[in-house]
């Protein structure tokens, strides 16, 4: 089912205060691999998490990485950016 993601722009919710945002490239057991990638700490404004993607719908991804892996057990939820609901 994760491999239906592979190559589309997500948005991973981790369970620290830290968002990440990209193109998902590969997935294994351990890791999630993202490429031109916002990894985002929350704690450095006052946006929420949800209107932070939000406004990614509108302004894109802002980019502050190459490539991005993260640690799977550390993600709460993954969504496909064209999924999120902006209303």
């Amino acid at each position: 089912m994760l491999a239906d993601f592979i190559g589309q722009k997500v948005v991973i919710d981790l369970s620290s205060p830290f968002v990440c945002l990209g193109t998902l490239r590969q997935a294994d057991e351990v890791f999630l691999e993202l490429q031109d990638a916002d990894l985002h700490d929350l704690r450095d404004t006052e946006t929420s998490r949800e209107n932070y993607v939000v406004a990614s719908l509108t302004t894109g991804i802002k980019r502050n990485r190459k490539k991005v892996l993260g640690l799977r057990r550390e993600g709460v939820a993954i969504t496909r950016l064209k999924d999120i609901v902006d209303e």
